[in-house]
């Protein structure tokens, strides 16, 4: 089993790699109108992780503070990322 676990592992460390990507890129577009690249970085980060963090928005919808929303979807997620690396790394 610890060939099978290190190799998820590494996809679950991937996914978590694109999720901080997604959440960097998604800073980058609330500054301002970047380059085209990012923008094309952003959707295919959002087409990646949004398969996961859907679901989990369904039940956890996004809570507004002030003017803006905060995804606890994506955090739970990334939180649960973590953890399931932890547990598959030590298999």
């Amino acid at each position: 089993m610890g060939l099978i676990g290190t190799l998820l592992g590494f996809v679950v460390t991937l996914f978590i790699l694109v999720m901080i990507i997604r959440m960097i890129l998604d800073w980058v577009s609330l500054a301002g109108r970047g380059p085209y690249w990012t923008t094309r970085a952003r959707q295919l980060a959002h087409a990646s992780t949004e398969p996961v963090i859907a679901p989990v928005r369904r039940v956890l919808p996004p809570v507004r503070a002030g003017g803006i929303g905060i995804d606890l979807a994506f955090t739970v997620v990334f939180v649960a990322a973590l953890i399931v690396r932890g547990i598959l790394f030590s298999l």
